[in-house]
């Protein structure tokens, strides 16, 4: 075979290379954002701490929640996330938190950690409250250098590395709460409002959430309620989601089941029941945006709730 065809065959070879590692980097990049458009299932009714510090300590007592969510069908790379909360109410104006989570997709990794202060304004009857809460902690990004499939002393790992410290980060929130009407806004990842350069994997990092929910009683089931809800997210990169669901709670939190809809394609369901009288079991289940449900069976998250 002549050196000419040789040439030829090796050029080729290398095209298709280079253009499967291109469209694997598309991919990557369009299932970061999809990770982050659907955030964690539980934080719309079961731990609304999550996304508002405002609603830090609304509860009596200690509340402990931790998740882990996977995607279904796996993928090498494919994105995870971990998070683990605590909030309390130190009194009767005064609620604190403690919030770490862990987001991974491919080589990237996101962690977080904030602690948060809370005051609740008491109102009048029907247990009224106006809340504030403010957290404040860091944030970093990196490449896992373990997992590095290659020269693991590739100077543009470092220069990442390098360029992406860990750097002081927090979120802002107000809510009006009764017990039937919540009404919420949050402005999350302060940082973003004075930094732009910082990135949480991807640019579809959230800029603020504004919801209300309600609380229908249902009488034939003593203590259960419907709590429809509606929620208004912005998101940097990507168009603002609109989030509309409800929560069937059956006997003061024995059993739920909960389900929204996404204006980015997606829907979201759930169950949780208590295994003891201190501790819920949650599964949470979000299909895919509808341009990726041909490579993938969306997200599965598994949720523990601990209230002392």
């Amino acid at each position: 075979m002549k050196t000419s065809t040789y040439k030829f065959i090796a050029a080729t070879v290398n095209f298709n290379i280079k253009l499967a590692m291109a469209l694997l980097a598309v991919f990557m990049q369009v299932k970061t954002v999809s990770a982050q458009l659907n955030p964690f299932a539980s934080m719309y009714f079961q731990n609304q701490y999550l996304s508002n510090p405002a609603m830090a300590g609304l509860d009596e007592g200690l509340n402990l929640n931790l998740a882990i969510r996977q995607q279904w069908a796996t993928l090498p790379g494919s994105p995870k996330a971990q998070f683990i909360s605590g909030d309390y109410n130190a009194g009767k104006h005064v609620g604190l938190g403690l919030s770490i989570s862990n987001d991974q997709t491919g080589l990237l990794r996101q962690t977080r950690a904030v602690a948060t202060y809370a005051y609740h304004v008491i109102l009048g009857g029907d247990n009224q409250r106006l809340n504030f809460g403010l957290s404040a902690g860091v944030s970093s990004q990196h490449i896992n250098y373990n997992e590095v499939n290659g020269d693991e002393g590739d100077v543009q790992v470092d220069r990442y590395n390098n360029q992406n410290r860990a750097y002081p980060d927090g979120d802002f929130g107000i809510s009006y709460t009764s017990n039937s009407l919540t009404v919420q806004g949050a402005l999350p990842n302060l940082n973003h409002l004075f930094k732009s350069a910082n990135t949480i994997l991807g640019v579809d990092r959230s800029v603020f959430l504004a919801s209300v929910s309600y609380k229908f009683p249902v009488s034939v089931l003593d203590g259960s309620v419907i709590e429809p809800k509606l929620v208004y997210r912005g998101v940097d990169g990507y168009k603002s989601v609109l989030d509309a669901g409800i929560n069937f709670n059956i006997k003061n939190n024995l059993m739920h089941f909960y389900t929204m809809y996404h204006s980015s394609q997606s829907e979201s369901f759930g169950f949780g029941a208590n295994i003891s009288k201190a501790v819920q079991l949650m599964l949470f289940y979000t299909t895919e945006n509808t341009p990726l449900k041909t490579y993938t069976n969306g997200d599965f998250e598994v949720g523990l709730k601990l209230h002392l």
